[in-house]
């Protein structure tokens, strides 16, 4: 009877838990220690809050956690607990203010993220949220709503060896106690749970300064010293550009940014403290190939649009990611150039033609819409409406719009009635158009491409002219010379590589743009009349991706070289993934008598790589290339059966994919079988289900 009599009264508390629009959070003060390599984190919050109507309960986001004690207004007080909301039922009287304290402790299997922690690599450990949406109440009690914006101070507690960064200002740094630390930070004006962040690592920091005085601090490994200047390239003017083109000013009190290993997105837009995927730290070669610039410009502009404004759900989504996506795209065109700007354009047009095309097209006020949708028709929608009202009525809307709902929430008509505002326009058919519909308009957004872009105009005529002329006809090369613009170059050289003049080839190689050198590794069978030699000087081209297409067309190429070409490119490591060091050690050993000696610890190289120590891209490459060529040993193996519980999805999915092939070799079953009875229950757990499957 009791029981029952708990249970109604609990499940009474959550229907009126929806009151909780009746009551507004104001500030919260926190204090959090994360156990490194346990996955354990304990902490206490404090909430001032006011209560706007009254009521008789509260509740607060609180995934699987155990609380040590809850005070309202400095006494104990009972509340009712489901594993995920934490209620406290009280009279609360319109107008009062209280305070409740919150001690709690939990083991987070998402959004706190341990890192580093089971290899020998001193140094490598790391501790890492990511809260994206509505997950910080995995490792701290918040809110999940949005709508639920306040300030929040956190004191984090680190030990002596590791450098924390968090949301806000660092006010202080005092003694902890056994080896640690203390960090506290100050945040001034209120965000949305879901913007809280922090990172624990062994970091050095580059510090700035925007043109309008905000201190800039960009983190990096101490290891990594020389490659801070390509990885942070271009941020001071990037920060100073997007600013100024906003037209607002920036809303915080200071912008950080910090790599991690194996985050699980390219970035986040913490307040404050953007946390992004240390595959970006790079050197000055591989700046051609992969560099930050993008990321950092788009969690940037997300400091106003998400963070300053956010939306109140979902269906509003368009608010946040196409808007970071257009001003990231305005702020490459700044570093870049507007021959990039637009190509870039082109080219998100033509993959949503594909989608579209395939029957997947999604309106921007879909809220399940893809990634695509949201970012990149998300673009296009703020290009085309920037067209149509002109770049007066742009940005004057833009700033109306940020100061009218500055720390507040908004939706998609909030924005659309200030633009309609200020441009004294009906923007109805924009929004139907662009917003609604689940198509685009692609005879539009060409015309006005062609408008602006004078190579992409003469892309659409030699287009329209290719279809019409036969192939003896067409003139590649007056259209090559017409055009100073690298990217219809590239144009060329990848989409009519099979019919390209000799002519073209002797241009392109001619060329000392790394970009268009690059394009002519793009086919899978390279002209005959290709000169070796010419091919052999893309190895000398300061790019990662071109070294290694062009090590892989030589050597498969040209057999007899092969001696050559790996001795030129033995110590090249390449990309953050070490891309052409991996497919190295593969072709070392796939090459008779290439220094037979050192098969064996090519070999042992190879699958180490597979090891946790390493991210998960290095990780996935290296597992590829076992599999392929020489077949996995058991610590390969043992590796990845761990990763099938990684927790980046993508790597765990390629892992446990890669697992039910190799599942499919009897040879592999047994060894996966006697593997299943030597690691622990978690590592093993994905395996024990898939070898119950056969």
């Amino acid at each position: 009877m009791n029981r029952l009599f708990l249970f109604l009264v609990f499940f009474g508390w959550m229907a009126n838990a929806q009151h909780q629009d009746k009551v507004d959070f104001i500030r919260g003060e926190a204090f959090i220690k994360p156990y490194g390599g346990l996955y354990k984190i304990t902490g206490s919050i404090t909430y001032d809050f006011k209560v706007l109507e009254s009521v008789d309960s509260v509740f607060i986001d609180a995934k699987n956690m155990d609380f040590l004690f809850i005070n309202l207004n400095k006494k104990n007080k009972k509340y009712a607990y489901d594993g995920k909301k934490l209620i406290i039922k009280n009279r609360f009287k319109k107008g009062s203010s209280h305070q409740l304290a919150i001690r709690f402790q939990a083991n987070p299997t998402q959004t706190l993220y341990h890192v580093g922690f089971d290899d020998k690599i001193k140094g490598n450990e790391q501790v890492w949220t990511q809260g994206q949406g509505k997950y910080t109440s995995h490792w701290l009690p918040s809110f999940d709503d949005m709508e639920e914006k306040i300030e929040f101070d956190l004191t984090l507690n680190g030990g002596s060896t590791l450098d924390v960064v968090a949301n806000g200002e660092l006010i202080g740094k005092n003694f902890g106690g056994h080896e640690t630390f203390d960090w506290k930070f100050d945040m001034e004006n209120p965000m949305s749970s879901y913007l809280l962040g922090f990172a624990i690592s062994n970091y050095d920091k580059q510090e700035l300064k925007s043109k309008s005085g905000i201190p800039i601090q960009n983190y990096y490994y101490p290891h990594d010293s020389l490659k801070v200047e390509p990885t942070y390239r271009h941020t001071k003017k990037i920060f100073d550009f997007i600013e100024q083109e906003i037209g607002y000013p920036y809303p915080w009190q200071n912008y950080k940014q910090v790599p991690v290993r194996d985050f699980l997105y390219a970035g986040m837009e913490n307040t404050t403290c953007t946390i992004f995927s240390d595959q970006y730290v790079i050197d000055s070669t591989a700046f051609v190939d992969k560099n930050y610039v993008n990321v950092n410009a788009h969690e940037l502009a997300h400091q106003w649009f998400g963070n300053l404004v956010t939306e109140k759900n979902g269906n509003h989504h368009w608010l946040h990611e196409g808007f970071a996506t257009y001003y990231a795209q305005l702020a490459e065109k700044e570093v870049f150039g507007d021959d990039h700007y637009y190509w870039k354009l082109y080219k998100s047009l033509k993959q949503l033609e594909d989608v579209i095309k395939r029957g997947e097209g999604q309106a921007l006020t879909n809220p399940e819409a893809s990634s695509l949708i949201f970012y990149e028709k998300g673009a296009w929608a703020l290009y085309m409406l920037r067209k149509q009202i002109g770049d007066i009525a742009f940005r004057k809307g833009i700033q109306n719009y940020l100061e009218k709902f500055k720390f507040k929430n908004v939706t998609i008509p909030d924005f659309i009635k200030e633009m309609e505002t200020t441009s004294d326009e009906d923007l109805s058919s924009f929004t139907d158009t662009w917003l609604e519909n689940e198509s685009l308009p692609f005879e539009e957004a060409k015309a006005q491409l062609k408008k602006d872009s004078e190579s992409l105009a003469t892309l659409f005529k030699m287009e329209d002219e290719f279809q019409k002329a036969q192939s003896d006809d067409i003139a590649y090369v007056a259209y090559w010379e017409a055009s100073n613009s690298i990217h219809l170059k590239k144009h060329i050289l990848e989409q009519y590589q099979t019919s390209l003049p000799e002519e073209i080839y002797e241009l392109a190689f001619s060329s000392d743009t790394i970009p268009i050198r690059q394009s002519l590794l793009s086919a899978r069978d390279l002209p005959s009349y290709l000169d070796k030699e010419k091919l052999e000087s893309l190895l000398e081209d300061k790019s990662y991706v071109t070294k290694e297409n062009a090590l892989f067309t030589l050597w498969r190429s040209y057999p007899k070289e092969r001696t050559k070409y790996l001795d030129a490119t033995k110590n090249i490591t390449g990309l953050p993934n070490k891309n052409v060091r991996l497919l190295w050690l593969t072709l070392a050993m796939l090459s008779e008598n290439y220094n037979s000696p050192q098969t064996k610890a090519y070999f042992d190289e190879l699958s180490l790589y597979t090891n946790p120590q390493y991210g998960f891209e290095i990780r996935q490459s290296a597992f590829f290339y076992l599999k392929e060529a020489f077949g996995l040993n058991d610590e390969s193996l043992t590796s990845l059966v761990k990763a099938t519980e990684h927790h980046a999805w993508q790597f765990k999915k390629f892992a446990r994919d890669l697992l039910k092939e190799l599942l499919k070799d009897s040879e592999y079953k047994t060894r996966l079988e006697k593997l299943s009875t030597e690691l622990n229950s978690k590592e093993s757990r994905y395996l024990k289900i898939e070898l119950n499957k056969t």
